[in-house]
């Protein structure tokens, strides 16, 4: 019996240092830089437009609809995002405030600023 909780021991303090190990890298991993630029509406026809960006491992794929140089809507038709999944609150913020220049969803950085982006790429076929 005292065997069985040794190696139980040792099992449980194998897997917390890997899990301090894993959080850490996690951790020191930088959040790549990904330049958003505004875009003009009043130069953006009337229809919908669709975008893709692509920053590993995150992906969106949006559809954006602008009517009288407004952004009326925007759908999140893909968005691979591990755990930025909040990320997607964002486009109430940009439909809001008629702009990209908005602040990223705290904790899902990477995916609120693919999100930006998508929608940057979709505006600017017009």
């Amino acid at each position: 019996m005292k065997r069985v909780i040794k190696i139980l021991g040792i099992v449980f303090l194998t897997l917390c240092i890997v899990m301090s190990i894993a959080f850490f890298y996690i951790k020191s991993i930088k959040v790549p830089e990904i330049p958003v630029v505004n875009v003009d509406l009043k130069n953006v026809s009337d229809g919908s437009y669709t975008g893709e960006y692509f920053a590993n491992p995150v992906k969106a794929v949006v559809k954006v609809q602008v009517k009288n140089n407004k952004i009326v809507n925007i759908i999140i038709m893909e968005h691979k995002n591990g755990m930025g999944k909040n990320a997607e609150k964002i486009i109430d913020k940009i439909i809001s405030k008629q702009s990209l220049d908005v602040d990223s969803i705290s904790g899902s950085t990477l995916s609120s600023n693919v999100i930006r982006k998508a929608v940057e790429v979709a505006i600017n076929k017009y």
